[in-house]
């Protein structure tokens, strides 16, 4: 599995206007609407509810939101940078400016882990989220983030 199989270009953006972990958990429900053509409440209340059961914010500035829902065949993703940090209850208590959040079926299982395994690897790498954060053209992120996990493979 790669990035590239989880992750089409056009669900990566730059946020300038996210105020709160809420109002970017409705954004990522936005992308996941208009790229995967998925219901865009349904997807903000599954992440919401995966969020009580304890925040997704890993540290550094990162957050993966993550949600099962149905209608759904394979695992897909949304990357975004902020352009302004928002609070997201992480666990280093930083606020978070990279947020690629992963949506699953329903019945993924081992999927779901082995892609949210692979994200939380390529965005623990420091060099990759300070590229990231260098640039503010979607295609360039795109690019980043995907070349950077097929360098960790090598």
């Amino acid at each position: 599995m790669d990035i590239q199989m989880i992750l089409k270009p056009e669900a990566v953006r730059v946020l300038s206007a996210v105020s709160s972990k809420k109002r970017l958990l409705h954004e990522l429900g936005g992308i996941a609407e208009s790229v995967y053509n998925l219901n865009q409440s349904l997807v903000v209340e599954a992440l919401q509810e995966r969020e009580s059961l304890g925040p997704t914010g890993v540290g550094n500035g990162v957050a993966l939101p993550h949600a099962r829902l149905d209608d759904l065949d394979e695992v897909v993703g949304a990357l975004v940078l902020l352009e302004k940090p928002v609070d997201f209850d992480s666990v280093d208590r930083q606020p978070v400016d990279l947020a690629f959040a992963l949506f699953a079926p329903r019945d993924a299982g081992v999927e779901h882990l082995k892609a949210l395994a692979l994200v939380s690897r390529t965005l623990r790498d420091p060099s990759v989220c300070a590229k990231l954060r260098a640039n503010m053209d979607p295609s360039t992120l795109y690019t980043i983030v995907t070349e950077a996990q097929s360098a960790q493979a090598a």
